[in-house]
């Protein structure tokens, strides 16, 4: 089972939507982070949380 790490990103409500999609597309771009939940609120604020896969690098033994 592969091992994730995550990160909660706040998007306030007065951010457009083209605005938020450049954002996470740095994010995914620049990061190698991919999108595990996103939650919209009534105010209109969002909460994204993303998710990168750990990869542990085993030990060479000779």
């Amino acid at each position: 089972m592969p091992e994730y790490e995550f990160v909660d990103v706040y998007v306030p409500r007065g951010v457009s939507r083209k605005d938020a999609t450049r954002l996470l597309t740095d994010h995914a771009e620049y990061g190698y982070w991919e999108l595990d939940r996103l939650s919209l609120h009534r105010d209109g604020s969002r909460r994204v949380r993303l998710r990168r896969r750990i990869i542990r690098q085993v030990r060479a033994t000779w």
